[in-house]
């Protein structure tokens, strides 16, 4: 026979607004997995792939147009590196990731349980960093785009010239209605754009194609000025190696690829422990996007280099940041143009949806479990106010800018996926797989150098991703102190001894002796019961029990409680491991008055040493000042002090 009790994530009590309002905020059934049966929730992995797409795909929008200004007539070369990047680096990592990590948890789990304790968790803080800056910035950047496109379309009414940064806070504030609404139908929509979008684009690339075909000595020209301004094939693929970073927005995705496994059918063979048919399909997912988009990539940037002359691309120019739609409206003309401005506009909106969705399983899944963000973060719409206010305030920053955001967003992806190269090459080097490890270490040795590059180049990048860094971790410390006095139980288990120690009376109190687990011999138990009967008016005739709790990872904040119940020397003991000893305590208590409807008492010593200094103990390694903040963390739980556990300290 065991007790067991599992306690629910604790909300604030203080309410702000009505309470039908804070209800709404809390409601979990706005979260795209939330409550809902398991058929209802995942998907054919081609569909999830359009819930990528959106953010992979809609990057057609601009990334052929940064590449010609960057590349100029070397953007095709360029383009081909950054396909076999995408397809012998990124590619096979994340591929990977995803057999790793098939909850979803990306490539950032596989390194936090490669650091342990508090390097880990500062290490994951760092990561959310580069990840909140790619997906932030995926947000405004797409937005922005999405508004220029509308902006420069012919039929567009001319007072929206200058809007640029209105409309993109307009589109922002749509996509968080959106989310606050629910995103149960957020697939459908992505399959809907992606298709449209794609099949718009294959029409302009296959008519530009057909015009190049048509205007004889357009690749003769285009070759001969490759030729005449960077000499031999050895100097050209030196520079197209050097312009590749600036390219990088079309590696991104990748990420938000594994972040939704979760929606992915599985097979009906699959187990929690080993759900092959999610892995497979978001195989399937991860192979096939990258194959479609670097097929348009190589195509894009071949059509748009050969047909749209460089001036065109220059700042201010009619295809800057919109090279296809400018190919679109001059081949095809001006409704069709409008079609695909729409569509564009569309997608590019809707690329928010991804990156939203991957801040939405990302935040939750780390800083409220390690007590760095408050307990409304594992709600969806509360989360997606904040999401979305900072959005706002980065759109803002940049006006609106697509180019002077490319950076920020090239530093965000190019960290994650150098992240998650770095988490495979250790991974397939603790397996022995040295083949593997080999091929891995290439690829990470390709994007370590390729984000130190990028960082040189646009160092504006790091510096926006060093302030989300920077902010994350200063607000996580902020919430962990302001939460310390919580209850850090999610549920407690006692086994059969446990439970027969603390059901072996049926009136009175039960009495706890606090003891530390380091001290076993049996003059150390005989001097702890002396103490406490001289200095804390124990009751000398009365049988003690002594609990012990063994800090085994103090970073950790949310820990699964298992009482065990042994006897040592003759003294019954209740043992537990946890990540700190007051919160423990406590939460043992009102477990035991739960179970049993007795009163416990706990006896302490008082703990030598600056109290400051203990307090910051507590804070950083879980122990320190533990009989006053046991009894706090009681009186924040348990408000009715007549049902209140005793804390004894002498």
């Amino acid at each position: 026979m065991t007790s067991s009790v599992r306690i629910p994530p604790r909300v604030p009590t203080r309410q702000r607004g009505s309470e039908r309002l804070e209800r709404w905020l809390l409601d979990e059934s706005s979260r795209p997995t939330a409550h809902q049966p398991e058929q209802d929730r995942t998907q054919p992995w081609w569909k999830v792939m359009c819930l990528t797409g959106v953010d992979y795909f809609s990057t057609l929008g601009y990334q052929p147009a940064i590449a010609a200004a960057a590349a100029g007539v070397l953007s095709p070369l360029a383009t081909l590196i950054l396909v076999a990047v995408t397809l012998f680096g990124a590619l096979p990592v994340y591929k990977r990731v995803a057999s790793e990590s098939p909850r979803g948890e990306g490539s950032i789990a596989m390194l936090e349980k490669l650091l342990p304790k508090w390097r880990g968790k500062i290490f994951v803080l760092v990561l959310l960093g580069f990840a909140a800056t790619s997906f932030l910035i995926t947000m405004t950047l797409s937005a922005a785009d999405a508004s220029a496109h509308l902006v420069e379309n012919p039929f567009a009414p001319a007072w929206l010239h200058g809007q640029e940064v209105l409309i993109t806070v307009v589109f922002l504030g749509l996509l968080s209605a959106v989310f606050l609404r629910g995103f149960r139908e957020a697939i459908g929509i992505a399959v809907a754009l992606v298709a449209v979008f794609l099949l718009l684009n294959l029409i302009v690339v296959v008519v530009s194609a057909v015009q190049i075909a048509g205007q004889g000595g357009l690749v003769e020209d285009w070759w001969t000025a490759l030729t005449t301004q960077h000499g031999n094939p050895l100097v050209m693929v030196g520079l197209a190696v050097l312009i590749f970073p600036r390219l990088a927005l079309g590696l991104s995705g990748f990420e938000t690829g594994v972040v939704v496994m979760p929606q992915i059918d599985g097979r009906p063979g699959d187990t929690e422990q080993n759900p092959a048919g999610r892995i497979a399909g978001a195989h399937k997912l991860l192979t096939s996007a990258a194959l479609i988009m670097s097929g348009f990539l190589i195509t894009s940037s071949f059509v748009t280099t050969l047909l749209i002359p460089a001036e065109a691309f220059e700042e201010g120019g009619p295809a800057n940041g919109r090279a296809l739609a400018y190919l679109a409206h001059l081949y095809l003309g001006d409704a069709f143009g409008t079609v695909y401005d729409l569509s564009t506009v569309g997608i590019l909106w809707f690329a928010g949806a991804s990156a939203m969705t991957g801040l939405l399983n990302l935040v939750p899944r780390y800083l409220p479990r390690y007590g760095m963000a408050p307990a409304w973060a594992k709600a969806v719409r509360p989360l997606v106010l904040v999401i979305t206010l900072i959005a706002i305030l980065v759109t803002f920053f940049f006006r609106a800018d697509v180019e002077a955001q490319g950076g920020a967003y090239a530093t965000g992806v190019l960290a994650l996926i150098t992240s998650a190269s770095v988490a495979v090459t250790l991974s397939t080097h603790r397996k022995h797989q040295r083949g593997r490890t080999l091929g891995f270490g290439v690829a990470t040795a390709v994007f370590v150098l390729t984000t130190a590059v990028n960082m040189i180049e646009r160092p504006d990048g790091l510096k926006i991703a060093t302030c989300f860094i920077l902010g994350i971790i200063a607000i996580s410390f902020i919430s962990r102190s302001r939460r310390a006095f919580e209850l850090r139980a999610t549920s407690i288990r006692m086994d059969e001894v446990a439970l027969s120690f603390v059901s072996s009376q049926d009136d009175g109190d039960i009495l706890l002796i606090a003891h530390e687990p380091k001290r076993l011999s049996s003059s150390a138990y005989r001097h702890k019961l002396q103490h406490a009967c001289a200095v804390s008016h124990f009751p000398a005739p009365a049988r003690p029990l002594f609990i012990e709790v063994t800090v085994d990872d103090s970073s950790d904040f949310e820990t699964e409680l298992q009482v065990r119940g042994v006897v040592r020397h003759g003294y019954r003991v209740l043992e537990v491991h946890s990540s700190n000893v007051p919160n423990t305590i406590a939460a043992v208590m009102l477990h035991i008055r739960d179970i049993t409807g007795l009163m416990p008492h706990v006896y302490f010593g008082w703990t030598e040493g600056d109290p400051v200094a203990n307090l910051f103990k507590f804070l950083f390694t879980g122990e320190g000042e533990i009989a006053p903040v046991t009894r706090e963390v009681l009186r924040a739980a348990e408000p009715d002090v007549t049902r209140r556990p005793w804390v004894h300290v002498g």
